[in-house]
């Protein structure tokens, strides 16, 4: 993508509106929060007590809006005392050069690192960073450090005791993951309905486990339907997929392709009612045509053979999900079934999370760490920030460098979208303020009030854009300088060219010192290529040997084939999204090998729909079978990132072999699905496989595809190509 085009989409995505549901309730307890400690801070103390308040509950209801499962008032808490700790720093080393860039320049770089932890981490810290530039331009004094740093840490408080006075939607994030999940694999269902192949994104059934990690105290009070309900989803997929595949299930045509529709269409209606129920707490009708449709007359059933297989177990896992449809109350709806190995996924508590976070920051310590060079941009930006707006002849100079701190993420296309998104967005909100503050005139407590509404307008969009959110904390941030009887002359002008300046020098720091995902693209196929393989291997040691070992080992295999698959995907959109001219795979050949290892991954999970169970007769052939796609997936990984050709020699003996030895051996699902997965090994080969001339050649036009893409986009004969 040229840098036109990127900056084209930057802009696109930094002012689209989003969809999603508003969350008013929410805004309005995080907004009477931010209200119950301005309100007493003006009537007992001054407005800039005031101000110190609304900062740490501003800041802590915000970051309770992140997504995250742990406790919301914990979040809060946490916000607060990383605020009060980084306002009580930075009073403490202010006033010094000497002192205070050293301060600034760790704290920011170890904001930077937080991101180690998770996006929810990294965006807290980033606030605290915020909060200790503020503190440069109040007094200094250790005893005024104290009460700044304690009213603002009061804050938290008052936003946790809300939280827990207060609840709202309790259990609500936990229960919209599971529901979530449900409905993807409804939806999934659906789609098979009329393409067989259709593929299936299990990006939610990876939020629902995440979801599903609990710490002991939560899972004493956790309601027992935020317990089964998963695993129930991760059953009925492989197997409404086995279902509809012609290969391995019903027939192309004719009665049995009919019955597998009306058996689909009663599963996408059985799983969203189930969704329904799971997320609004209530029981979930189901139409009479979609339970009659569940009913296998053992007579006249016109599937046969593996797919009536899948038809009766599909049935089997649907009464389950009928029951939790019409029992849906909290406190009647029963835990369904659960394995009797099953454990709790168990979440560490706050304390045990310190050397969690300490193995994954130490990961992250390294040059080529897209978080490492994050908090090395960030440290350098906020300094540099500081440094320039100490030399301008303005107030508030500390505008610059929060701008920055707060825009930056570690990849190029959110940085650039935020930046452009937080500029559109102040120049509506301090536009709209400065004429509510011209017409009002100077009063503190109509300030302060109007500060609440701006602060309560922003949480409730803060989920539909940056840009629309952002236009009412701008709006928030002239109305509590107003209070503190700042003048609007002087301070709106300042506030949209220091937004200006910081926004430019965080795009800026992006193109010193990028973190550009393009070149790890063939890393990150060939972990999900070796990752792909050793789920395979371990859906046929289950028919080689079917043992509770095996089972177990294929369930790890699977989690982390998904997790090797979620990576891929991430770099391979950022990388879509980047300025960057392709090294090692093209954009073109990332494609085909994404779609050749879905496909691949689709045949070992229409094999793990027929996994047989541990009193069944195993399938030796298997092992080896096994052994060939473990080994040869091994090496075409190393191949991969060596940009060398793979082979799949092995695997193609054993398949030669067992096709000459297994003529009968009861075993149509797994020979059938290997032949799947023979092909797309093929058709992975064929998309990353280049001769020596390729190799020399392949970017160069690679390039000069993307030009012609970009001047066909840009004078329109595309569009109208298509549509004559």
């Amino acid at each position: 993508m040229t840098w036109l085009r990127a900056l084209r989409e930057v802009v696109r995505s930094g002012l689209t509106i989003e969809e999603a549901r508003l969350e008013p309730l929410l805004a309005l307890r995080t907004a009477v929060g931010v209200a119950l400690v301005i309100g007493p801070a003006l009537w007992l103390a001054s407005p800039a007590y005031a101000a110190s308040a609304a900062l740490g509950a501003y800041s802590a209801g915000a970051a309770t809006f992140q997504r995250t499962w742990r406790p919301r008032k914990v979040i809060a808490l946490g916000a607060g005392v990383g605020l009060a700790l980084g306002t009580f720093l930075g009073y403490l080393a202010a006033g010094r050069l000497a002192t205070f860039l050293p301060l600034l320049a760790v704290w920011a770089f170890a904001a930077g690192m937080a991101w180690a932890v998770g996006s929810t981490a990294g965006i807290v810290a980033a606030t605290t960073v915020g909060s200790m530039l503020v503190t440069v331009t109040l007094p200094t004094s250790i005893g005024r450090a104290l009460e700044h740093a304690g009213i603002i840490a009061l804050g938290g408080v008052a936003q946790a005791l809300l939280i827990l006075l207060f609840p709202i939607r309790r259990w609500g994030a936990h229960r919209d993951a599971l529901a979530d999940a449900l409905a993807a694999v409804a939806d999934y269902a659906r789609r098979l309905r009329h393409d067989p192949t259709a593929p299936f994104d299990p990006e939610p059934l990876m939020t629902a486990r995440d979801a599903a990690a609990v710490t002991p105290s939560q899972a004493r009070t956790r309601p027992s339907v935020l317990h089964g309900p998963r695993g129930l989803a991760e059953r009925i997929r492989p197997v409404v997929a086995a279902l509809a595949d012609p290969g391995v299930g019903a027939p192309p045509e004719g009665p049995g392709r009919d019955r597998a529709r009306e058996l689909l269409d009663a599963a996408a209606e059985v799983l969203d009612a189930a969704a329904r129920s799971i997320r609004r707490g209530t029981p979930a009708e189901v139409s009479p045509g979609s339970t009659d449709a569940l009913c296998v007359d053992e007579e006249h059933e016109v599937l046969e053979g593996p797919a009536r297989q899948a038809a009766e177990r599909l049935v089997e896992l649907l009464g389950e999900a009928l029951e939790i449809a019409r029992c849906g109350t909290p406190g009647r709806t029963p835990a369904p079934p659960v394995p009797e190995d099953a454990q709790v996924l168990v979440r560490p508590t706050m304390f045990r999370l310190v050397p969690v976070v300490v193995r994954a920051v130490r990961r992250e310590l390294r040059r080529d760490s897209p978080v490492f060079r994050h908090a090395v941009r960030l440290a350098a930006v906020a300094t540099l920030g500081y440094l320039i707006a100490a030399r301008l002849p303005v107030g508030h100079g500390y505008w610059v460098p929060i701008t920055s701190v707060m825009v930056m993420r570690p990849d190029f296309h959110q940085t650039y979208a935020r930046a452009v998104a937080r500029l559109a967005g102040t120049l509506a909100g301090v536009a709209l303020a400065t004429g509510m503050v011209r017409a009002l005139g100077p009063d503190a407590q109509v300030f302060g009030l109007l500060a609440v509404v701006s602060a309560g307008l922003s949480f409730t969009l803060n989920r539909t854009g940056y840009a629309y959110s952002q236009c009412f904390t701008a709006a928030y941030v002239v109305f509590l300088l107003g209070m503190g009887g700042q003048a609007w002359e002087q301070t709106v002008p300042e506030r949209v060219v220091l937004t200006l300046l910081g926004g430019a020098l965080a795009m800026l720091a992006y193109v010193v010192f990028p973190a550009w995902e393009t070149p790890r693209l063939p890393g990150r196929l060939a972990d999900w290529l070796a990752a792909e393989g050793r789920y395979a291997a371990a859906v046929l040691r289950s028919y080689a040997e079917p043992t509770r070992e095996h089972h177990a080992d294929l369930r790890r295999a699977l989690l982390a084939s998904r997790e090797a698959r979620a990576a891929w995907q991430e770099t391979y959109d950022r990388a879509r999204q980047e300025p960057v001219r392709p090294r090692g795979l093209t954009s073109r050949e990332a494609e085909e090998a994404q779609e050749a290892l879905k496909g691949f991954d689709r045949a070992a999970m229409l094999m793990e729909s027929h996994v047989p169970r541990a009193d069944s007769r195993p399938v030796p052939e298997a092992e080896r079978l096994a052994e060939a796609l473990e080994a040869d997936t091994a090496q075409a990984a190393v191949d991969v990132r060596e940009h060398r050709n793979p082979d799949w020699a092995r695997v193609e003996e054993a398949l030669h072999a067992w096709e000459g030895a297994a003529a009968g051996d009861g075993s149509p699902v797994v020979r059938r699905g290997a032949a799947m997965q023979k092909r797309a090994l093929e058709a992975l080969a064929t998309a990353v496989s280049r001769t020596p001339l390729e190799r020399d050649v392949g970017s160069a036009r690679e390039e000069q595809r993307v030009r012609a893409a970009a001047a066909t986009e840009g004078d329109g004969s595309g569009s109208a190509h298509r549509g004559g």
